[in-house]
């Protein structure tokens, strides 16, 4: 059977069915998109990671008149304590793990507080002394940074140690969740378009019976049967998988590089190019749903 019959019987099934094609389109487009941001997410998740959990440090809080009286029995850190607290983070254990550290006095934390919560009424309340003195830890591998906590937790003079990686991994908690509702989401949709592709390959071939068995009485092979409702499927899911690949794009272009990326420019966002890995297996993973559907459907309806 000759490509352009084949090619011109999917055109008549396209046009008899033009509704229900860009219903397909549609789903397809918006469960794809869904798809693409889930799989954005987690792509924006691992670039965060390692921007910072590089630069995420390890803080030793010291004890001050304020401090917990389980944390700090006998209240403020005094100078001994801090010197011997200096000691330890230069001893020959500690120094191979630490790649530099700083300490922060009660005025430097009172002076980053207030930045942080600048025109806040909270600024009233709060003196230097109530904020704690600390010693900030980079380390040179940041998955050493329980070594330090157990190193410097129950010392005389320090109230706690504390990983800044604990509140990175609840804002990338939060991104996950985020990140499995929109697949989760795109799952339903695929499922929908699936059924929907499958639905209309079946009104299609109903609808055209006669060509049908007409075909059937030349000695038409099934494959030549089949092949134009298969390409009707394929028509509409890739025309539906390359809306959502520009729609991902568009997402990364205008809301991520041209909005995000200036309006927080300390953190690493995903790019064009992540766009770019992402947009074909969209539009492959449209196909494959969509010769799927419609050769089992259309198999099935032949058989019957």
């Amino acid at each position: 059977m000759s490509p352009s019959f084949i090619l011109s019987e999917m055109w008549a099934g396209l046009k008899s069915n033009v509704s229900m094609v860009f219903s397909i389109i549609l789903v397809t487009f918006i469960s794809l998109t869904f798809v693409g941001i889930a799989a954005l997410l987690q792509l924006q998740i691992g670039e965060m990671k390692n921007y910072w959990y590089d630069r995420a440090q390890v803080a030793v809080y010291l004890c001050t008149d304020f401090s917990p009286e389980a944390a700090c029995p006998v209240g403020g850190v005094t100078e001994e304590q801090i010197a011997a607290v200096k000691s330890q983070l230069d001893s020959a254990a500690i120094t191979p793990y630490v790649e530099e550290y700083f300490f922060e006095t009660h005025e430097a934390a009172y002076e980053k507080f207030s930045e942080e919560f600048a025109g806040s009424t909270v600024l009233e309340f709060i003196s230097p002394e109530q904020l704690n003195q600390a010693f900030w830890v980079n380390l040179k591998n940041p998955s050493d940074s329980q070594l330090i906590a157990e190193s410097f937790s129950g010392l005389e003079g320090v109230e706690e140690v504390r990983d800044q990686r604990g509140y990175l991994d609840q804002i990338f908690s939060f991104m996950n969740v985020g990140s499995l509702a929109a697949a989760g989401v795109a799952g339903v949709m695929l499922l929908s378009a699936t059924l929907l592709i499958a639905t209309t390959i079946r009104l299609s071939a109903f609808s055209r019976r006669r060509e049908i068995s007409i075909m059937r009485l030349v000695g038409a092979s099934n494959f030549s049967i089949q092949l134009p409702f298969v390409l009707e499927g394929i028509f509409a899911a890739l025309f539906g998988g390359l809306l959502a690949a520009g729609a991902t794009l568009a997402v990364v272009r205008y809301l991520v590089t041209d909005y995000l990326a200036l309006q927080l420019p300390f953190t690493s966002f995903v790019g064009l190019s992540d766009a770019l890995t992402v947009a074909p297996y969209l539009v492959g993973l449209g196909v494959i749903l969509a010769v799927i559907a419609s050769g089992v459907s259309i198999r099935r309806y032949l058989k019957i």
